[in-house]
């Protein structure tokens, strides 16, 4: 059998660091709310025997996929239109210009008084998150086409819609899935903040359960589970991209490394 050498260089740091955090932790040589590894795995099969981990895996990943879902599918729409139409580049521009740069949890006071403490707030902060990089990347996908492309699909006769669907969709994807990207990661860092300031249940109260009660290793379990969840959702994305984008990897060096 055949070993994937660059697959064990992958995994050789992430093992010798376990290995060496669990020796040390075990000859007292780490502060002691470093939890070992030992300690974390027993604290997450305690959570799961209890049923508590799955509940709040449930409910973060609920609301994260479906604040993503929206604030991606809104991002795309709206920044296709901005980088297409003048009138809507002119619309979106400055409030993208004014509100981008301002830390989006901090508006999660005004989503609790519209949509209260249940999931419907932390998934609207989270769309609202994942909007702005998605709106930032789309715009400048669509402007960043080589217009000879467009050109060359009028020429042959081809009408608005099909170039639309055809040429502009497919030229703008590679950097559409990179502002999807950055989007995922945002909902993660939003859902975490969301859930500790108004929520009861989810993967972040787990966390914040384990430091009031001085259970480290719950804590560290619940981070990892957050860590899980976000890796799962990124390497799933990069699956679909890996899939759609087939054609434009071919011959670049991402296609060498798969």
């Amino acid at each position: 059998m055949k070993i994937n050498r660059s697959l064990l260089l992958n995994w050789a740091i992430p093992v010798a660091t376990l290995i060496a955090w669990e020796i040390f932790g075990r000859f007292d040589l780490l502060p002691h709310y470093l939890s070992v590894p030992s300690s974390i795995a027993a604290a997450l099969w305690e959570l799961a025997a209890s049923g508590e981990l799955f509940t709040a895996l449930a409910a973060s990943l609920y609301r994260v996929t479906l604040g993503f879902a929206i604030g991606a599918a809104a991002g795309v729409v709206a920044g296709l239109g901005a980088g297409l139409v003048r009138g809507v580049r002119n619309f979106f521009d400055p409030l993208v210009s004014f509100l981008f740069p301002i830390p989006k949890i901090a508006f999660f006071s005004i989503f609790l008084l519209l949509f209260g403490l249940g999931h419907a707030s932390k998934i609207s902060i989270i769309a609202f998150s994942v909007f702005f990089p998605v709106f930032v990347a789309s715009r400048h996908a669509v402007q960043s086409i080589n217009p000879i492309l467009i050109w060359s699909a009028q020429n042959m006769g081809a009408s608005p819609r099909t170039i639309f669907f055809r040429v502009i969709i497919p030229a703008s994807a590679p950097e559409l899935f990179s502002g999807l990207r950055i989007g995922l990661a945002h909902a993660f860092v939003i859902l975490f903040a969301a859930e500790l300031i108004g929520s009861k249940v989810g993967l972040a109260d787990l966390i914040s359960y384990g430091e009031d009660w001085v259970r480290f290793d719950l804590m560290f379990a619940g981070i990892f589970c957050f860590a899980v969840l976000g890796f799962v959702s990124d390497r799933i994305l990069m699956r679909i991209r890996q899939r759609v984008l087939k054609g434009h990897l071919i011959g670049t060096e991402e296609q060498v490394l798969q």
